[in-house]
Formats: C-alpha cells, sequence, structure tokens
C-alpha cells in the first residue's frame, strides 16, 4: 500500500519524540559517566556535556583504593546470585502450589498473602525478630528475610494457571508426582517469566542497602552500596571538617583532580555498570514475560 504524506509526517513526529524521549533518558546516565571521568577541578568549573575535557582515571583510583571496596563487591555479587536463585525457585514453587484448582482454602491463602504487600510488622518488630533468629552479622539475612516476593508469586501464579491442562495431565500418566511436574514440565517452559522475574529480583538485590545498614556491623560483611555511601559520607566529612587531619591532606592535595562532586559521580558508575550490563541479556524476555505472566487469567 502506497503511503500518503500524512504516514510520512506521523512517523517523523513519532521518531523525533523518541529521539528527544531516548536523549532525555540516557544523557543524565552519559553526563555522569563523563563527570567521573574528568578532572575535578575542570569540573567545578562548568560546561561538561558529552565528553571529557580533563580526562583522568584519579576518581576510580581514589575509590577503588579502599581495601574494603573488593570484598564489598564480591559480596554484593554474592547476595545478587544466591538471593536471585533462592528467592525465585521459593517463590516459583509456593506459586505452583497456589496455581492448583484443588488447592484446599485457596482464597483464604490469597487474601493473607496480599495484606503482607500492603501490611508490615514495622521495623522494630523485625529487628527483634532478625535478632531472634540469630540472622544478625550473617550472609543469610540478605537472603531469608525476602526469600517470597508475594508480587511475584501472583505473576507466576497467573502465568502457572494459563499453561495447557494436558502438560500436567501427561506428566501424571508417566507417573510424575507434583514435584518432578514442577522441575521436569512447568519450570523449563516459563523461562520468559523466569528470566524477566530474575532480572527485577537481582536489581533489588543488587542496589540494596537500607538492610545491611541496619542488620551488619561487620565491616567483612557490608554490600557495596553501604561501602560506597560510606565513602561518600567520608569526603564529605574531609570537606567540612574545621582540623586538617592526615588523610584531608591528602585529599586535599589531590583537590585539582578529585572533588566531592566527582567522587559521587565514579562510585555512582562503579554501583551501576555492572548491574546494568545485565540487562541486554534478558531484554528480549521483558514483554513476553511480563505481559502474558500478569494479563493471562
Amino acid at each position: 500500500m502506497k503511503r500518503s504524506l500524512e504516514d510520512h509526517f506521523i512517523d517523523i513526529v513519532v521518531y523525533t519524540f523518541l529521539f528527544l524521549l531516548a536523549v532525555v533518558t540516557l544523557y543524565p546516565f552519559w553526563n555522569s559517566l563523563v563527570i567521573s571521568f574528568n578532572s575535578g577541578n575542570d569540573t567545578a568549573a562548568g560546561g561538561i556535556t558529552i565528553w571529557p575535557r580533563e580526562f583522568t582515571m584519579e576518581n576510580y583510583k581514589y575509590v577503588l583504593k579502599d581495601v574494603r571496596l573488593v570484598n564489598a563487591f564480591w559480596i554484593t555479587v554474592a547476595r545478587t546470585v544466591v538471593g536471585t536463585f533462592l528467592s525465585i525457585m521459593f517463590t516459583a514453587m509456593f506459586a505452583y502450589g497456589m496455581s492448583r484448582r484443588g488447592l484446599i482454602g485457596k482464597k483464604f491463602y490469597m487474601i493473607m498473602c496480599v495484606i503482607t504487600m500492603y501490611f508490615s510488622g514495622g521495623l522494630i518488630p523485625s529487628y527483634l525478630l532478625i535478632k531472634d533468629l540469630h540472622l544478625m552479622n550473617t550472609f543469610w539475612v540478605f537472603v531469608i528475610p525476602g526469600l517470597i516476593s508475594v508480587w511475584n508469586m501472583i505473576i507466576f501464579r497467573t502465568f502457572f494457571m494459563g499453561l495447557p491442562d494436558g502438560l500436567e495431565e501427561s506428566a501424571r500418566i508417566d507417573g510424575c508426582n507434583h514435584i518432578n511436574t514442577f522441575f521436569r514440565i512447568v519450570l523449563p517452559v516459563s523461562g520468559p517469566v523466569v528470566a524477566t522475574l530474575s532480572l527485577f529480583t537481582a536489581v533489588g538485590h543488587w542496589n540494596a542497602w537500607f538492610d545491611a545498614s541496619i542488620y551488619i556491623s561487620n565491616q567483612k560483611l557490608l554490600p557495596l552500596q553501604v561501602l560506597l555511601n560510606q565513602t561518600i559520607q567520608s569526603i564529605m566529612t574531609f570537606e567540612s571538617a574545621t582540623q586538617i587531619s592526615a588523610t584531608k591532606q591528602e585529599f586535599l592535595q589531590n583537590a585539582q583532580s578529585v572533588t566531592h562532586k566527582s567522587i559521587v559521580m565514579a562510585t555512582t558508575m562503579i554501583a551501576t555498570i555492572p548491574i546494568v550490563m545485565v540487562y541486554p541479556f534478558v531484554q528480549k524476555y521483558f514483554v513476553k514475560g511480563v505481559l502474558v505472566g500478569s494479563l493471562k487469567e
């Protein structure tokens, strides 16, 4: 079909809008990356837009010289991998049970689950519970409290209810029980939902810092986000202190290339880039996973 002038005009308007939207969305991230590679003193003069004027690695050297950073990075990686895997597995198993039509009291269980999405016990009861469970200053305090996500369970449950009944019936004829059916039949065909929810869960674990700031006092168990936040706070303290310590003297000696803003941008990039690199590998599952899992009923 021959396209009219009006169709071409609409295409131009749509693509122009999408281009401007992409620029508005990506430019803040790119500008932060540029500032992290630019001399701090030059950045203070302003005018840094799309390329560094005075390229330097001093910002990253200042952040990475802390030996605790490597340990915190691996703590965060371990938390993200272990926490995501266990959360997805337990949530999916819970959702599979809730999706069974013959489950007695299913409506009551769903009501109880939904209530937890709107109400919680509060910070003090949660702290006392974690303490009584002896999870303070342990790695598992990052994993066990968030093992089940009700929101993810609802998406899993809706997806499982949309699967053909013939899958379970054929598995039952072959002698599979519910456990074998879940791991051999249901879970393998749930790839899009598993991939999408795994990414969302991984991002949550990677960015989490509040639980560690409350439940962890052991410096060896601090995740990356908490440690980088402490680094930024320490620099702010150096800049506002009235007495010059040895550490502040070192900071002032590097003031030509390192400032508070440049350090903030460097720490932001260190905390952001690793998890952003995961998105391209699961992008194709977003629409298929989330829409099918949430809308098909």
